[in-house]
């Protein structure tokens, strides 16, 4: 194969920018997520709450994304997808200054709704947009931005809760210049979302979106830039338009044979689902927590916690350098078995615990059995079902129902994150082994589905989609 001229590589330069900038949506989806990882147990002593409250205040973001994720795609028929990120950045922008001063449980319940709703809207946006620029070839690669965007946005809120908590004497209930340090965690997703409100202003509009509002001239401009030499534009933007068939869809346009639902949306929903049902958020909302309760202290299960986004960050860019060579579906029934053998291994670890409450002690060498078990599972996670799941809602819909279908299978994964998010306070202190053996089940039961029902999708056109 000859070497990509320098033009070629200009050319992808740029739409590598693009799609980076884009999936800033996802920094703020995995800082916000995660952020509140290191502040839970400062909220619970501030506002002298138990682990049902806190767990509905951790949860109901989780709303919010979905609300936000069911109508970002008709907003982003509307607006535009720059113009619906912009919303979303202000929005989280916002809600974030909100949740540093909460009047109480309540105000801080709102703020994170607000959030969860900008999150929710970004989670569409990033990949819709994406997969609508980014050239056949690259598609997989350039998709796996948003995944990567979540995993460093996780990073970067650990790397940011433990840098507080240390400078506030290691107690999140300290105060640090004016405020307890929790709230300081809370406050500093300020700043991520004033970057994704200027990225989403610089960047070109999605060629497709133009091509559906009739702004031809716009679109093939930016079909040149981001395709480069040698692309036959006219009959591009012919097929394009074609698919398109006339205006974009809408929630009706998705009715089917099968359960009221197109097979292929059912496909998206189930994905999103079992992405969650396997209980990774678990390890990323509460991981802080959860090792304390079997006998770390505050400031260690901070840094455990950094040690797991990092492993995180590790199997994304894995991913990212295999997905376009191996395919979509090798790595998910890849990561699907790692998942079910070391969710089943931290399952047994924990059976060994002790004593309840907070007199919960897991002895050696269980204790370490179950760490490393969890940090396995976060890997086999990362280099499969977290990127490859974001790309195929990208990029498994038909054009013209692109934005409604990846609504929709973003709702359900934000409805499913939230019912694996809520339960987990209440199903571990009733048997933690247990809750990580139902996730284990998940996880086999995700290796079946891929095998049976997920086509794969490497090196297609969104156009030969449907």
């Amino acid at each position: 194969m000859a070497a990509p001229t320098s033009e070629h590589r200009g050319n992808l330069r740029y739409v590598v920018f693009i799609a980076a900038a884009a999936a800033m949506g996802g920094f703020l989806f995995g800082y916000d997520s995660s952020v509140i990882n290191g502040a839970v147990t400062g909220i619970e002593k501030h506002f002298d709450v138990g682990a049902v409250e806190t767990g509905f205040v951790v949860a109901i973001a989780l709303l919010g994304s979905a609300v936000g994720a069911w109508f970002a795609g008709a907003l982003a028929n509307r607006w535009g997808r720059t113009r619906t990120m912009q919303v979303a950045a202000a929005a989280f922008a916002v809600s974030s200054i909100g949740q540093m001063l909460p009047l109480a449980m309540w105000d801080l319940a709102l703020w994170r709704v607000l959030a969860g709703a900008a999150i929710g809207m970004a989670s569409v946006l990033g990949p819709m947009y994406i997969a609508e620029v980014a050239p056949a070839a690259y598609r997989g690669r350039l998709g796996s931005f948003q995944q990567l965007a979540i995993v460093l946005g996780i990073a970067v809120s650990q790397l940011a809760n433990y840098g507080i908590a240390s400078l506030a004497g290691g107690d999140v209930n300290n105060t640090l210049w004016g405020l307890q340090a929790w709230q300081w965690m809370l406050g500093a997703c300020v700043i991520p979302a004033v970057l994704y409100l200027v990225f989403a202003s610089i960047i070109p509009e999605s060629p497709r979106y133009l091509v559906a509002v009739g702004r031809m001239d716009e679109a093939r401009e930016v079909l040149t830039k981001v395709e480069g030499p040698g692309v036959d534009l006219d009959a591009e933007l012919a097929e394009i338009k074609s698919k398109l068939r006339d205006k974009p869809s809408g929630l009706r346009d998705l009715r089917g044979p099968a359960l009221g639902l197109l097979p292929i949306v059912w496909i998206g929903i189930l994905l999103s689902m079992f992405q969650q049902f396997v209980g990774i958020n678990v390890i990323f909302y509460y991981s802080s927590s959860l090792w304390q309760s079997v006998g770390i202290d505050q400031s260690q299960s901070l840094l455990i916690s950094v040690i797991s986004a990092t492993i995180n960050i590790g199997g994304t860019l894995i991913a990212m350098r295999l997905v376009d060579r191996v395919g979509r579906r090798p790595l998910l029934l890849v990561g699907s078995a790692g998942m079910a053998v070391s969710l089943a291994t931290a399952a047994w670890a924990f059976s060994a615990a002790t004593g309840s409450g907070d007199k919960v002690h897991l002895p050696d060498p269980q204790a370490m059995i179950a760490l490393v078990a969890a940090n396995v599972f976060v890997l086999f996670f990362a280099l499969s079902w977290g990127v490859v799941v974001w790309v195929l809602l990208g990029e498994m819909f038909p054009n013209r129902i692109r934005a409604a279908a990846l609504s929709v299978a973003a709702a359900a994964q934000w409805l499913a994150n939230w019912a694996i998010t809520v339960s987990f306070p209440r199903l571990s202190e009733w048997n933690l082994s247990l809750t990580y053996l139902g996730y284990a089940f998940f996880a086999v039961l995700s290796f079946v589905f891929v095998a049976r029902w997920v086509k794969e999708t490497k090196g297609r056109t969104l156009e030969e989609m449907g």
